[in-house]
């Protein structure tokens, strides 16, 4: 099956091996105008073997507003027996017109 066409992905490298970061965990939340609380629009979702995250928001679901990826790094570090020294990274961004695209590239 095709993944699904997405105006918003991003990929993860690893920086220590050089390799893609395969199976890192993050979520996507977005900011709400009235309540300012973030709404997670998609939770745990894992980058692929090119450390790529298709799908991340459908294009009817592409909004202007604020929007969060959380990444859980610490996870990602336990899994191949290291320590990390941050515990997750969250990357805040602005998307302005319904019809942006976005490439959210983290190392």
């Amino acid at each position: 099956m095709e993944p699904e066409s997405s105006p918003l992905t991003t990929q993860v490298l690893d920086t220590a091996s050089g390799l893609p970061a395969r199976g890192l965990r993050l979520h996507l939340s977005r900011l709400e105008d009235l309540s300012q609380q973030w709404t997670e629009v998609k939770k745990r979702y894992e980058t692929d073997l090119d450390a790529h995250c298709p799908g991340l928001l459908r294009p009817d679901q592409m909004k202007p507003g604020t929007y969060k990826l959380f990444f859980e790094t610490q996870g990602y570090w336990k899994e191949r027996g290291q320590e990390s020294f941050y515990p997750y990274t969250e990357v805040v961004f602005t998307i302005t017109k319904e019809i942006q695209k976005f490439m959210c590239r983290c190392c």
